[in-house]
């Protein structure tokens, strides 16, 4: 299950924890709030497993790559994880099922404060339209595998990296 808590402002390695000095945790609940859905699945059966296939009949979610995140694999390595770890947003939801590894996604809440939400095998994330986030692996060396399922729009995948987006929902 995801773990989710408020970052702290170093600029230290971005594959660190980053906890505040304090610890404030942010629940399953006040993720909710800000519109980020959780649930944990059996990523060794996401092939066949009914309850994947169910969320993405549910949600008309008809396309699904598999990325694969390795040092020895992607060409240009470092430079990507500084790509993904720019602050950005979608006009559509993006869902991530992690099947090997673990990272961090970072969002905002509606006060422009960073959360870090920690998610490992098997755990699944959505985050909705319009919500500021990122992404960097841990300090975990290995591989980092995860399905991005979408419902393809007519003008292809959209990013955007401003804040000035009418329907932002913070």
């Amino acid at each position: 299950m995801v773990q989710a808590w408020y970052m702290d402002d170093s600029a230290e390695d971005q594959r660190k924890p980053h906890r505040l000095q304090q610890d404030v945790p942010v629940s399953l609940e006040q993720l909710k709030a800000l519109g980020v859905d959780s649930l944990s699945l059996d990523a060794d059966r996401y092939e066949s497993d009914p309850e994947l296939a169910k969320i993405r009949k549910e949600n008309n979610y008809t396309w699904m790559d598999i990325i694969t995140i390795h040092k020895d694999t992607m060409p240009n390595y470092e430079e990507k994880l500084k790509i993904f770890y720019e602050e950005h947003l979608h006009l559509d939801d993006e869902i991530r099922y992690i099947l090997e590894g673990s990272g961090y996604f970072d969002v905002r809440d509606q006060k422009d404060k960073w959360i870090r939400i920690f998610m490992q095998k098997g755990d699944m994330i959505t985050l909705p339209a319009g919500i500021y986030h990122r992404f960097t692996l841990d300090e975990n060396v290995g591989v980092y595998i995860y399905i991005y399922i979408y419902m393809p729009l007519p003008l292809g995948n959209h990013h955007l990296c401003c804040r000035h987006v009418p329907f932002r929902i913070m």
